[in-house]
């Protein structure tokens, strides 16, 4: 080949190189419809694994016997919005009202203008919540089945992080920090109390009195009537119970170790469960409530938590996986149930055979319980009603179908006596809300 001839050969290969480049420059500007790859990560775009945001094995969920379905299109809607803030904690009560009594009309034989008969009023009870607002420290109230919110108390304590409510709705607890942004303050108020028939105030004002500063723990005994708290005392950590009543304290625990998480499911004990992190094994523990003794449980498990039964006989645990377990207390023989969360978004029915979960529909990978409790990752729940005894399961909400707009990361639920209505707070934004179960 000439001299010629190459280079004309090369010219030609150059320009069909720019030609064949500047067609694919162009070309990438549009996207078709089908192009799923978002984003310009191109390490995950061709890695056959997948980008590691799903746990292994999946998301366990228990076998579903309910047969649920979303509800229609303008179906009546069972799972509400409560409050119209974010709230600190809330508390379930019964609370007597009027019945609305229809006035009827009668026509007499000898046809005299009718007459009106009205009925004596007739009461009722029903359930009913009070919240603590989370910004102000105002309380609230609503009944379960028609939600008004009415101010309560204009009693205004700042930023309250954690509240209670016991003595059937009568006393709160509120727990905030100092303005120093370290001292942990615990007030214990007294409610007024409210009159059948007569006119309600918003304006009450709570009196009350402070506990010693920094408590570490506080649990509200399974009646109401009580709160058991913990606090360090030098290198020592001191429980103590309080009557709500009657301001009656009683110490009842000490230990050097400092950190602990408490449950007080009934009369007879209070539990104590070491807090969790994802690679250290954990104990619980029960105090004895007569002998004031400290027994053992069960534990070594990592990540461990817990929640123990009003009967005390039975007791949901997690570990670092969130696989979620019941344990025998009386036989010491743990049922793996199939459901992967953590016993705090759970409760119990109090016939003990039954517990109300909120389910994650998709676990991340990460360590476990510590991120979700340092708020590094946020689930999406389903509700479910598992029985203790056959170990089925019946899925009674999914909030993404019912409010396509609302995704809930429950906590702190609670049930009300007649089991009706199960009440939860939605941890990614602290809104109170309730689920109609029957």
């Amino acid at each position: 080949m000439s001299k010629r001839n190459f280079i004309l050969l090369i010219i030609v290969l150059v320009v069909a190189v720019v030609v064949i480049l500047g067609f694919l420059y162009f070309r990438q500007g549009t996207t078709s419809p089908e192009d799923t790859n978002q984003g310009t990560n191109f390490v995950s775009t061709f890695n056959p694994f997948g980008n590691g945001t799903t746990s292994p094995g999946g998301t366990t969920s228990p076998a579903d016997v309910s047969g649920y379905q979303p509800p229609a299109q303008g179906a009546n809607i069972k799972l509400k919005k409560v409050s119209s803030m974010p709230v600190a904690g809330f508390g379930v009560l019964v609370k007597e009202r009027l019945k609305d009594v229809p006035i009827v009309p009668i026509t007499t034989e000898d046809g005299t203008p009718p007459k009106t008969v009205v009925t004596p009023p007739l009461t009722e009870f029903a359930p009913a919540l009070r919240y603590v607002d989370r910004i102000t420290g105002n309380i609230y109230q609503t009944f379960a089945d028609k939600i008004e919110e009415r101010r309560f108390s204009t009693t205004v304590i700042p930023k309250i992080y954690e509240a209670y409510f016991g003595n059937k709705g009568e006393s709160v607890v509120m727990r905030y920090l100092k303005t120093d942004g370290k001292t942990i303050e615990t007030f214990v108020g007294s409610l007024p109390k409210e009159y059948l028939g007569a006119d309600t105030t918003p304006d009450n004002e709570i009196k009350g009195s402070f506990l010693p500063e920094d408590i570490k723990d506080v649990s509200i005994s399974l009646d109401a009537s009580s709160i058991f708290y913990l606090f360090n005392i030098g290198d020592n950590t001191v429980g103590t119970t309080l009557n709500l009543s009657n301001n009656k304290k009683a110490q009842i625990f000490d230990s050097p170790f400092t950190e602990w998480s408490s449950w007080w499911p009934n009369n007879k004990m209070i539990t104590l469960t070491t807090k969790p992190s994802s690679g250290v094994p954990g104990y619980m523990y029960a105090i004895d409530l007569n002998s004031k003794n400290l027994s053992k449980i069960f534990g070594g498990i990592n990540g461990f938590t817990t929640l123990a039964s009003p009967s005390g006989k039975l007791v949901l645990y997690g570990n670092n996986n969130l696989s979620l377990s019941v344990y025998h207390t009386d036989t010491n023989v743990p049922n793996l149930l199939g459901v992967r969360t953590l016993p705090e978004k759970c409760v119990w029915g109090k016939k003990n055979n039954v517990v109300y979960c909120a389910v994650p529909k998709i676990i991340d990978v990460g360590q476990y319980p510590d991120a979700w409790y340092q708020g590094e990752v946020s689930f999406g729940d389903r509700f479910w009603k598992i029985d203790i005894e056959d170990g089925n399961a019946t899925m009674v909400a999914d909030p993404t179908t019912i409010n396509a707009r609302e995704e809930i990361d429950g906590i702190k639920l609670a049930l009300d006596e007649g089991e009706n209505y199960l009440f939860f707070i939605n941890k990614k934004d602290s809104f109170l809300w309730e689920l109609e179960l029957k």
